[in-house]
C-alpha cells in the first residue's frame, strides 16, 4: 500500500457510475488548486456544527414545548453526537473499500430524510431517536471529508489545509446560532429542522455534481467487517496515534461541554436573550477561526506542531480552571462578561488543538485514511456524548458542572498527550 499522500487520484463522473474514468490520473497539483473541492469539503465539515448549533437557542423552548426536563432535552444533543460517533466507525472503513463518493451520497440522503422527520417529532423520545439517525447519517460527511484531505495532502500541507478547512467550516458555528435565533423569531423550534433539511438537500446536490472520487481502485481495501476491525486494531496499536486520538477527543469533549451547557448558562443563569446568546456564540466561533488561521498561516512550518498542540491544550486547561473558580464564587459574584471572556479563550484555543491533533494522527496512517479518520471522529463524538449529560446533572441554576467537565477533559487531554505521544522522545515532526 503506498505510504504517501501524493497518490494518483481516480475519478467518478457526475452520474456516479464507475467507469474507465475511475482510473484516470488527476495530479495532486490539479486537485489542490480546486477552490470548489475545498468549499465542498468545508461544507461537509460544517454540516455537523450546523446541525448542532442552529438548534442550541431553541433548547429552552423545546423543553417547554415537549414538557420535558432540561436533562432529557439535552439528550437530543447527545443522541445526535453519539450517532455521529458510531456512524463514522461504519462509514470510514466503507470509504476505504468502496471509495469516498458512494458512501457519502448515501449518508447525505439518509441525513435529509431523518432531519425532515425531526421537524414533525411529537415527543422528546421520538426526537431523540431521529436525532440519533440524523447523526449516524451525518457522520459520512465528517469522516469522508477528512479522508479526502488525507488522500490529497501530507505533512505540513495537510496541517495547513485543516486550518483552511476550519476557516470554511468555522463559518457554520458563527452563523448557525444567529440563524437559529432569527428562525425562532418567525416560527418555533421545528422550523430550524426545516431549514436544516433544505441545507442537506442543497449539499447533497453539490456533492453529487462536483465532488469527484479521490481514492483510486488500486488503493482500496478488500474484505468485510473482519478486515475493517483488524485495520482499526492495528491503528490503535500505534501508541502515538492513539495518544493523538485521545488528546483530540478529550479536547473536543471540553468544547462540547460548552456547546451543551452554554444555552442554559448564558440564558437561564445570566438572563441573556436567545439573540444575545447567539451573538456571544458567534464571537467565540470567530475566535476559534482566527486562532485556527494563525495556526495554519503563521505557526505551521515555523513551530513544531507538537509544541503548538501542547500550548493549545494548556490554555484550554487554564481557561477551564478560571471558569470553575468563577462558577464556585471564589472571585465573588461575577456577571456575564467575565464568564463570556473565559469561554472565548477556551473556544479560541481549540484552533490550536483540533487541527494539529487531526494532522499529526493522520500523518501516521496514509495506508488507511478512512479508518483512521473514523477513529479520530468517533473518539471525539463519543467522549463528547458522554460529557454532554454531565453538564446538566445539577440542574439549570449553576455553571459548576460545565466547568468541572471542561477542566477534567482538558487535564485528561494533556495527560494523554504527554504520556502516549511523548514528542520529546521522538524525531520532531517536520515544520
Amino acid at each position: 500500500m503506498p505510504e504517501t499522500g501524493q497518490s494518483t487520484q481516480g475519478h467518478i463522473s457526475g452520474t456516479g457510475v464507475e467507469s474507465a474514468a475511475e482510473s484516470a490520473i488527476l495530479t495532486p497539483a490539479a486537485r489542490r488548486t480546486s477552490l470548489l473541492v475545498t468549499l465542498v469539503l468545508g461544507g461537509l465539515t460544517a454540516l455537523p456544527p450546523l446541525s448542532m448549533d442552529m438548534y442550541l437557542p431553541a433548547l429552552p423552548e423545546v423543553t417547554e414545548s415537549l414538557r420535558s426536563p432540561a436533562a432529557t432535552v439535552q439528550l437530543t444533543l447527545t443522541a445526535c453526537l453519539a450517532g455521529m460517533a458510531l456512524g463514522q466507525l461504519v462509514v470510514g472503513p466503507m470509504s476505504d473499500r468502496f471509495g469516498r463518493r458512494k458512501p457519502l451520497l448515501l449518508g447525505m440522503i439518509v441525513y435529509v430524510v431523518a432531519t425532515a422527520i425531526c421537524a414533525f417529532a411529537p415527543s422528546t423520545e421520538l426526537l431523540i431517536a431521529f436525532r440519533l439517525l440524523q447523526g449516524l447519517a451525518g457522520a459520512a460527511g465528517i469522516v469522508i471529508a477528512r479522508a479526502v484531505v488525507r488522500d490529497l495532502y501530507d505533512g505540513v500541507e495537510m496541517a495547513r489545509f485543516f486550518s483552511t478547512l476550519m476557516l470554511i467550516s468555522g463559518v457554520a458555528p458563527v452563523i448557525a446560532p444567529v440563524i437559529g435565533g432569527q428562525v425562532l423569531r418567525l416560527t418555533d423550534w421545528r422550523g430550524i429542522f426545516v431549514v436544516l433539511t433544505a441545507v442537506g438537500v442543497l449539499l447533497t446536490l453539490v456533492v453529487w455534481k462536483w465532488l469527484h472520487e479521490t481514492l483510486p481502485v488500486d488503493r482500496r481495501h478488500e474484505g468485510g467487517v473482519g478486515e475493517a476491525l483488524r485495520t482499526m486494531r492495528g491503528l490503535l496499536a500505534d501508541r502515538v496515534f492513539t495518544g493523538y486520538v485521545l488528546a483530540g477527543g478529550l479536547a473536543f469533549a471540553a468544547l462540547f461541554a460548552y456547546i451543551a451547557a452554554s444555552p442554559f448558562v448564558v440564558q437561564e443563569i445570566y438572563g441573556a436573550s436567545p439573540q444575545t446568546f447567539s451573538l456571544l456564540f458567534g464571537i467565540n466561533s470567530v475566535g476559534l477561526i482566527a486562532v485556527g488561521q494563525i495556526n495554519g498561516k503563521l505557526l505551521v512550518g515555523r513551530v513544531s506542531m507538537d509544541k503548538v498542540l501542547a500550548t493549545g491544550l494548556t490554555v484550554i486547561a487554564l481557561a477551564s480552571l478560571a471558569l470553575l473558580l468563577m462558577s464556585t464564587g471564589v472571585f465573588g459574584k461575577v456577571g456575564l462578561v467575565p464568564v463570556a471572556a473565559g469561554l472565548f479563550v477556551l473556544m479560541s484555543s481549540m484552533g490550536l488543538a483540533l487541527p494539529n491533533t487531526n494532522a499529526l494522527a493522520l500523518m501516521r496512517t496514509p495506508h488507511a485514511a478512512g479508518s483512521a479518520s473514523a477513529l479520530l471522529g468517533t473518539s471525539s463524538f463519543l467522549i463528547g456524548a458522554i460529557a454532554s449529560p454531565l453538564v446538566g446533572i445539577a440542574g439549570e441554576a449553576t455553571a459548576v458542572p460545565m466547568a468541572v467537565v471542561q477542566l477534567t477533559c482538558a487535564l485528561a487531554s494533556l495527560t494523554c498527550f504527554a504520556a502516549l505521544c511523548r514528542p520529546w522522545r521522538r524525531s520532531p515532526v517536520p515544520v
